[in-house]
């Protein structure tokens, strides 16, 4: 479906519903390269939703590493299921329940996104240094300005360096019936970070 190792899969090649959100593909190539994922890594994705960002870090990894994608949402859950299936990944575990739960039954990682958390997103953050390795890479995507505060504060006080702050803003080209226009989309704060 997608044979190309350069991340960027077009939003329209994955199942998409109304009611769960996808990572938008530009903001996915750049969450991913923060990542700087390897062949063989084992990688977290909290609130994977449409399962966007575990197809393509699965990409990545390739076949030696794994993903585990975590939702709360059922909907989500069976979204990512059917775009493993379309894409044809066998290198993803998907686990359905509350991400402050799970992620404390979960082994080491090497990378950990976290994206849709229903507000938990400080709580997580603070769980997901115990469960990274030692220079183990964390991504976090923020929409809301309450979410990207909260986040500051608790990796002031982990066992983080490296913290980068990036703000993305998005526009996509549209054709209308006189020309194309350029419609900007919602702007991504995208968090990273290194365990010491």
């Amino acid at each position: 479906m997608w044979d190309y190792k350069t991340p960027g899969i077009p939003d329209e090649y994955f199942e998409r519903t109304e009611k769960v959100p996808i990572t938008k593909e530009e903001i996915r190539t750049i969450q991913l390269s923060k990542a700087r994922l390897k062949p063989g890594f084992t990688v977290f994705d909290v609130g994977c939703g449409s399962g966007s960002i575990s197809i393509e870090a699965a990409i990545q990894i390739e076949k030696t590493g794994k993903v585990i994608a975590i939702d709360y949402d059922e909907n989500a859950v069976e979204l990512t299921k059917k775009n493993i299936e379309k894409f044809g990944i066998s290198n993803i575990s998907v686990i359905h329940g509350n991400a402050k739960e799970k992620i404390l039954e979960l082994g080491k990682a090497d990378s950990i996104f976290i994206g849709g958390t229903g507000g938990d997103t400080k709580e997580i953050v603070q769980l997901a240094q115990d469960k990274l390795n030692p220079g183990g890479r964390i991504v976090i995507g923020i929409i809301l300005i309450e979410t990207l505060y909260s986040v500051l504060e608790i990796l002031d006080n982990l066992n983080f360096d490296s913290i980068d702050i990036t703000q993305v803003t998005i526009s996509k080209s549209k054709k209308t019936t006189k020309g194309t226009m350029m419609l900007a989309r919602n702007p991504v704060t995208i968090i990273s970070a290194t365990k010491t």
